[in-house]
């Protein structure tokens, strides 16, 4: 590993299904025993599930992390990880033991390829509660990579609609 820098990373966890804390705690765990550093974890925010909002409510946290993982390696690793917590992918938006999304790789843009099906920043992070508002937390001055707008103005541009289904606990 000499020469290979580590990266930093913003990760969003969620849970839906089961003990929420619990799986949002293991897979913290599981990322740490793959040699990926926590620097920072927002607290916990439950927010409706999207798009059924019927669905059992999600908690959500937002980490800071250190990895010298690739972005396509450390995706592989968020999915097993996921799979490991009881995952089981049926259809897009059901509910989920455990979700991981890399919200921002090394503040890097990287774009959706046959061999990386990742793209950073998220592509809907700037219009997510649950993520905006646990990344405001731990990363005050963070930057959409693209948008060159800062995390205050983008949780200032959510609707207050918005706002009030976010609740931390």
């Amino acid at each position: 590993m000499l020469g290979k820098q580590a990266k930093t990373v913003f990760l969003s966890i969620g849970s839906n299904l089961g003990n929420k804390k619990k799986n949002i705690s293991l897979a913290k765990y599981k990322l740490e025993k793959n040699n990926i550093k926590i620097l920072k974890s927002s607290k916990n925010y439950e927010t409706l599930s999207w798009p059924d909002k019927k669905n059992p409510k999600f908690i959500n946290v937002v980490i800071k992390i250190k990895t010298f993982l690739s972005p396509k390696d450390l995706m592989k690793k968020c999915l097993q990880i996921e799979k490991e917590l009881g995952r089981i992918r049926y259809k897009k938006n059901e509910p989920r033991t455990c979700d991981i999304d890399i919200i921002d790789y090394n503040k890097m843009v990287i774009k959706k390829t046959k061999k990386l099906n990742l793209i950073s920043p998220h592509p809907k992070m700037h219009i997510r509660s649950f993520v905006l508002l646990p990344l405001f937390e731990i990363a005050k001055t963070w930057i959409h990579p693209i948008k060159k707008t800062t995390i205050k103005e983008l949780v200032n541009s959510l609707k207050i609609k918005e706002l009030r289904t976010v609740k931390l606990i």
